[in-house]
């Protein structure tokens, strides 16, 4: 199965943002692709909002997805992109939602690990998931969704492989910083290498965050990947038979020795 990640910096108009996906999933589609991943915030940056940021969240949400329901009909794509989802308080869930090829909601994932980290409070604003991970079923592959700051917690990415994932997608918003790049690149090609699983990354790009959106084996080679372009498309060809042979000769899920006793600790 061909997947693209799709790399835009979303502005503060959601059916702006909605066209944008439009027109990057249209490419994904022509280069064969049955499944885009597009980054957090593509609904719209919680920096660009003006006003009460929960009320936009409760005006737009569904507005986003029905967008994106119909972008996957029309095209004929599935989609897996970041939003901002009420959750009937002031702060609203960062939620990423997985559609199939006619629009269908297969499933959505709240992310759990807020960017609470360098001298960043996403907490303030975003209220914490609490009920776990996420795995849907896209053209025969088990894909598992985590969001940005996610990437820096290894056992939520093994929860995942154990439950079943052959390609792990993350939606980001990785900011720029020092070292920032090295950072992503190192944790992208750890949580292939580690769970011998495809990484389909997408991350926004804007003056705060990096971009380097990226499509990874299991071996963690970069197989396509973008660099700080505004706007863009990658695409790689996902295969069963790559998972296999990898897990052959590097058979790690096999040889461990710890249990998956993973539960979620309530947020504090």
């Amino acid at each position: 199965m061909k997947v693209s990640v799709g790399q835009f910096n979303p502005g503060a108009e959601v059916s702006a943002n909605l066209a944008t996906m439009g027109m990057l999933a249209a490419t994904a589609a022509q280069e064969g692709s049955k499944l885009i991943v597009f980054p957090e915030e593509a609904m719209f940056s919680v920096g660009q909002v003006k006003g009460d940021f929960a009320a936009a969240v409760d005006a737009h949400w569904t507005t986003f997805v029905q967008g994106l329901s119909l972008i996957c009909s029309e095209i004929g794509i599935a989609i897996i992109a970041g939003g901002y989802e009420s959750s009937g308080e002031n702060r609203p869930y960062n939620t990423v939602v997985a559609l199939d090829e006619a629009g269908e909601i297969l499933g959505t994932y709240r992310k759990l690990h807020l960017y609470d980290a360098f001298s960043y409070q996403e907490s303030t604003r975003i209220k914490p998931s609490d009920r776990g991970i996420a795995v849907v079923e896209i053209g025969g592959f088990k894909v598992g969704i985590m969001t940005c700051y996610d990437l820096r917690f290894p056992e939520l990415a093994r929860a995942l492989a154990l439950s079943g994932a052959e390609l792990i997608c993350v939606s980001a918003a990785w900011f720029k910083g020092e070292h920032k790049i090295d950072h992503w690149e190192t944790l992208l090609k750890a949580r292939a290498i580690e769970n011998t699983c495809w990484v389909v990354a997408a991350g926004t790009s804007s003056d705060h965050c990096i971009g380097h959106s990226a499509i990874l084996d299991p071996m963690g080679i970069a197989i396509d990947f973008l660099n700080d372009e505004a706007e863009g498309v990658a695409t790689a060809d996902v295969t069963h038979r790559r998972i296999e042979e990898v897990r052959e000769f590097l058979p790690v899920l096999r040889n461990r020795r710890f249990e998956n006793n993973t539960a979620v600790v309530p947020a504090g």
